[in-house]
């Protein structure tokens, strides 16, 4: 087994927290039907999550670091990222 950097584990804990984070709001404009949006929030989850299993397959700790940001990523977006009673999806664009 190879050294964990801790700079990469570090990275990956926190591109999947992204990851997680931008896939709810991905979500969000999916259900509210918002292409636009749907499709942006859609490619920052490929480069997040690419950035984290280009990183894990170089060794296979770092799945851990990935799980941990992962649950990190999706306690927090619902945590934080509430959708306001009555108000659009959280991620959905402003009615136009």
């Amino acid at each position: 087994m190879a050294a964990i950097d801790p700079l990469t584990a570090g990275g990956v804990l926190l591109a999947t927290a992204l990851t997680d984070a931008v896939y709810v709001m991905f979500t969000s404009a999916v259900v509210a039907r918002k292409r636009v949006p749907a499709a942006t929030w859609s490619s920052i989850w490929y480069l997040l999550s690419s950035y984290a299993v280009i990183s894990y397959t170089e060794n296979w700790v770092y799945v851990a670091f990935a799980a941990i940001g992962s649950w990190l990523g999706a306690f927090a977006s619902i945590t934080f990222l509430h959708r306001p009673p009555g108000g659009p999806p959280i991620g959905a664009a402003p009615e136009i």
